[in-house]
Order: structure tokens, then C-alpha cells, then sequence
């Protein structure tokens, strides 16, 4: 592995999971906390990054980590949202109770 071997790890491991992966996006950046990797990734594939929970991200986080060690570095990865993810969880947010109700066809 190059010089990089964190950034590589992760990239090989998005690009496994994801459909899009001429989308994903991966900055490293490094300071006295360790290791920062930024993963940019098409909105559509969001979900199996993140993994029911979290927990597809958690098992990635706990990888890096052990990557970082082999590397005597701390490894974190932090997972940018995508453009309007907010607003779409604000509008859902957002709704009334009766609204809710009604979409559920209760």
C-alpha cells in the first residue's frame, strides 16, 4: 500500500459498498488530533455507508481505527452529508402529528 495506507483502505472498502463509485470523495487531512478522513459520497448510497443504525459506519470506524494503529496514527472518519440532506429531515421534522397520521392511513 502506498504511503496513505488509511485513505486507501477506505477507499477500497467505499467503493465496494457503494453504486456510485465514481462519486466518492475522500480528504485526508492530519494535525495534533491524529488522522482526519472526509468521505464525500453520492446522496443515493448514503444509506448503505451509514448501515442500519449506523452500524456499517461504526464497523468502518472501528477498521480505521485499527489501521491507524498498525500505523502508530488515530484514524477518524467523518462522513459529509450531502447537499439537502438536512432540509429533508427538517421538512419530515416538520410535519404535524395529523399529518403523520394521515400518510400512515390511520
Amino acid at each position: 500500500m502506498s504511503e496513505h495506507s488509511d485513505q486507501d483502505f477506505l477507499e477500497s472498502v467505499i467503493n465496494a459498498l457503494v453504486d456510485n463509485p465514481s462519486d466518492v470523495k475522500i480528504g485526508r487531512t492530519v494535525d495534533e488530533m491524529g488522522v482526519l478522513l472526509t468521505l464525500d459520497l453520492n446522496p443515493a448510497d448514503m444509506g448503505k455507508v451509514i448501515g442500519r443504525s449506523g452500524n456499517t459506519a461504526k464497523a468502518i470506524r472501528t477498521l480505521l481505527r485499527v489501521v491507524g494503529m498498525k500505523n502508530n496514527a488515530r484514524v477518524n472518519l467523518k462522513i459529509n452529508e450531502p447537499e439537502g440532506g438536512r432540509h429533508f429531515a427538517e421538512s419530515a421534522a416538520s410535519k404535524s402529528v395529523d399529518e403523520a397520521m394521515a400518510d400512515l392511513k390511520f
